[in-house]
């Protein structure tokens, strides 16, 4: 080969492969984190460095199920994560749901009311530090079988039946997942009830 059709063949060789490599590039398609990041389901969730002062005005309503959280105090769970992003909710149920749609979020901090606590609005507690009591004798807040949250362990256990168990956190989000399809099939077919009832 005549050196001059081998340097054009190369040179031609080479830019091809760079553009190809850069075309590659352009259309290579965007990864799931960034995607979810733009236009993922929890992208509502605000920035708060101080969840905790005025958090009901912050966070009035559960975002999964729209019940009222300071209705709800006893049972509510407000989840910080590693970004400062902050989902307010009034289940342990819901935090579930929190927790599986931030897949690329890490939680800092996650907060459960003191069911345990003898004032009427519960105050807050890590929850890594509780027990919860799951009570297939009492309903819950959004679950057929009660997941409450005690900061005193021995509440936790006065305030139980006989067939509840008492366990931490990340047995109970266990618990949680695992009964959530039985939970969203009986709160589905409540909520098209009262949809029907009112007419709608």
């Amino acid at each position: 080969m005549k050196r001059r059709d081998f340097l054009i063949t190369t040179s031609t060789g080479m830019l091809l492969a760079a553009t190809q490599s850069a075309s590659a590039e352009a259309t290579m398609p965007q990864s799931p984190m960034a995607w979810t990041d733009e236009n993922g389901l929890a992208r509502f969730l605000k920035t708060d460095t101080d969840p905790l002062t005025n958090e009901f005005e912050k966070y009035p309503r559960c975002p999964y199920c729209g019940m009222m959280r300071k209705m709800f105090s006893q049972t509510r769970h407000l989840i910080v994560y590693e970004d400062d992003a902050v989902d307010g909710t009034c289940s342990l149920h819901c935090a579930a749901i929190s927790l599986a749609l931030n897949l690329d979020r890490v939680p800092k901090m996650i907060y459960a009311g003191d069911a345990g606590a003898a004032d009427k609005v519960k105050p807050l507690a890590d929850s890594a530090a509780m027990t919860y009591a799951i009570d297939p004798a009492r309903p819950g807040t959004m679950t057929a079988v009660s997941k409450y949250a005690y900061a005193d362990k021995a509440q936790a256990e006065a305030a139980s039946g006989p067939d509840a168990k008492l366990v931490d956190f990340d047995t109970a989000l266990v618990d949680a997942y695992n009964g959530m399809a039985q939970d969203t099939i009986r709160i589905r077919k409540r909520r098209a009830e009262r949809r029907a009832r009112a007419g709608q």
